[in-house]
């Protein structure tokens, strides 16, 4: 059943068409682009939960629950953030469970600008408020300044909880380094434990890849069984990886950009031991989050990719034939502004927050 509309949040809906080339022939589909809300705090995750109703993290530290009649609640006893540049209140996760067991994750930037770290925390979404909050990830060591945190989640099959961390900017180094938990995808068990069957399990006990940026998107594709994570490269130098446990991606040793003033970071663009990317990007997009479509109302979008680009300031979508990226094209022109976060829900619709806080849903 396709999701009701929130009649309070109506102002703005357009009707468009998408143009979709597939296998030589065009599909015209009509779409329907509604604004669910305005003036949020600089948004920077949405996830759906029960009821109709959205869960959305702002930056600066709030947590809201935006309803099916568009009614915005704030969530109290939300963790304190560092909140500065690119740190603050990042992702909100239900667990898989969560309509059975109320569970969230929320991952923010914790400490203050000598000593800060991307964090974890698991809490219960008990009416308007979260209780039985536990911390169970702090990434180490603490870095200094505001800056590239990583902070995506996602869960695989086995229940373990997939965690992207940034290298801190000023620490790139720090990335090739299994000693530091900067730029590394990390894999938890929900306990804050580290899975016995991780790669490193005696030097680095919760890393599962490394040389790693600034992941921004990261998806767990169930019918492929592969892992998808995107990351900011410099200027220039953005990738989409199969991101496969114990495996190096490079970064700053290997990269397809340059320093923002234009110095060379490094020669090379790929090397030994090191990972090439399914897709890069020269000039930079800025990607954000990252989502698989699934669902009947664009069937041919079926597995496709979609995205935020954050300097593009619209949503894209990627086919993938395999490990290669056969359509690379922005979407749905309606939406403008810089896109954080897309997610596709049960029934097949799209929501998709701007850091102008704007929140949009796609359906038919």
């Amino acid at each position: 059943m396709p999701m009701p509309l929130r009649a309070s949040h109506m102002a703005s809906i357009v009707f468009g068409t998408l143009l979709l080339a597939m296998t030589g022939a065009v599909f015209a589909q009509n779409y329907q682009v509604t604004t669910l809300a305005t003036d949020l705090d600089n948004p920077w995750s949405i996830a759906a939960i029960d009821n109709g109703a959205f869960l959305i993290t702002e930056k600066s530290g709030r947590l809201v629950k935006l309803d099916a009649d568009g009614a915005i609640t704030t969530i109290s006893n939300t963790p304190e953030v560092y909140y500065a540049s690119q740190g603050g209140l990042l992702e909100v996760l239900p667990d898989p469970a969560f309509s059975a067991n109320r569970e969230i994750y929320l991952s923010f930037a914790a400490g203050d600008k000598s000593a800060n770290r991307t964090t974890i925390v698991k809490a219960v979404l008990n009416g308007d408020a979260l209780t039985d909050s536990e911390t169970i990830l702090e990434v180490a060591p603490d870095k200094e300044g505001p800056a590239h945190y990583g902070g995506k989640m996602a869960f695989l099959p086995d229940g373990t909880l997939l965690v992207s961390v940034g290298e801190g900017f000023k620490y790139r180094e720090e990335a090739q380094n299994l000693d530091w938990e900067l730029g590394k995808l990390l894999r938890i068990n929900t306990d804050g434990s580290a899975p016995a069957d991780n790669p490193f399990p005696k030097e680095a006990p919760r890393v599962f890849s490394y040389g790693h940026r600034n992941p921004q998107g990261l998806v767990y594709d169930t019918t492929a069984q592969r892992i998808l994570m995107m990351e900011h490269g410099p200027k220039g130098g953005d990738e989409l990886n199969h991101v496969v446990a114990g495996k190096n991606y490079g970064w700053p040793a290997i990269t397809y950009g340059v320093d923002y003033s234009g110095a060379v970071i490094s020669p090379f663009t790929e090397a030994e031991g090191m990972e090439q990317p399914l897709n890069y990007w020269v000039p930079s997009i800025g990607p954000s989050g990252l989502a698989i479509y699934r669902g009947d109302l664009f069937p041919e979008w079926q597995g496709d990719l979609l995205l935020g680009s954050l300097i593009n300031q619209e949503m894209r979508r990627l086919k993938l034939d395999g490990n290669t990226v056969v359509t690379d094209e922005a979407i749905i022109p309606e939406i403008s502004g810089r896109l954080r976060d897309v997610r596709v829900l049960t029934d097949g619709s799209i929501v998709a927050i701007t850091d102008e806080g704007d929140v949009f849903h796609i359906s038919q």
